[in-house]
């Protein structure tokens, strides 16, 4: 990594994709993989937040009508294929990403653009297509918030997480990928990141700097 993309850790953020409880093992939307990564992503989560440091969670939202799907799984939602559905328990995030017990997902106000807040330094945005920045208050967010650091994890690297990135990067986004909080990640997918100047670390190492960073600070 050059001087251009070593992270800002005093000035980083955490985004969480699509983990959603349609997505663990076992339910109609499973993505193999996500549900073993759920205990690193809360230490990761539960390190930010000891940080206040900001927490993004972007979650994918579908209409039982299929009106606001991707047109790949429209015709799957309107012929009755249960997906992140709004209103269904599968939609919510998985449950030990919440911060606390009793939260739920605001349906109508993120799928309008709306940003809800979770706690202190900790939103939820809804995206309507694979990218998180695409037609969302995501960028406007993180601005404000003077973010200059990402960090990604959460489901499916070859869509959602990999198109983010890829946003993120055109944005000048220093990047990291927690590589093992992150489902579907591949090694040719993990040279691409590399090549993009994304770093590729651990849970620990993600863990570690924050620690060291906050002696610092």
């Amino acid at each position: 990594m050059s001087r251009y993309t070593e992270p800002e850790w005093s000035k980083a953020a955490l985004i969480t994709i699509d983990t959603q409880s349609d997505t663990l093992d076992g339910q109609p939307f499973e993505i193999p993989g996500t549900s073993a990564i759920i205990p690193r992503m809360t230490a990761l989560l539960q390190a930010f937040r000891r940080a206040h440091k900001p927490i993004i969670h972007i979650v994918r939202l579908y209409r039982p009508d299929g009106s606001n799907v991707d047109l790949c799984r429209r015709e799957l939602v309107e012929q009755g294929a249960a997906m992140v559905l709004t209103g269904t328990p599968g939609s919510q995030l998985a449950p030990d990403l919440f911060p606390r017990v009793g939260l739920e997902l605001d349906a109508d106000l993120l799928i309008s653009g709306g940003i809800q807040s979770l706690g202190v330094n900790e939103v939820v945005i809804y995206k309507p297509r694979w990218g998180a920045f695409y037609n969302t208050p995501l960028e406007q967010h993180l601005r404000k918030e003077d973010v200059q650091t990402l960090v990604f994890c959460g489901c499916n690297f070859p869509n959602c997480p990999r198109t983010s990135v890829y946003e993120a990067s055109e944005r000048d986004f220093r990047l990291v990928l927690a590589e093992d909080a992150i489902s579907g990640l591949y090694e040719q997918g993990k040279r691409e990141m590399q090549n993009i100047g994304v770093g590729l670390l651990s849970t620990d190492q993600v863990m570690d700097a924050m620690r060291k960073n906050d002696k610092m600070g």
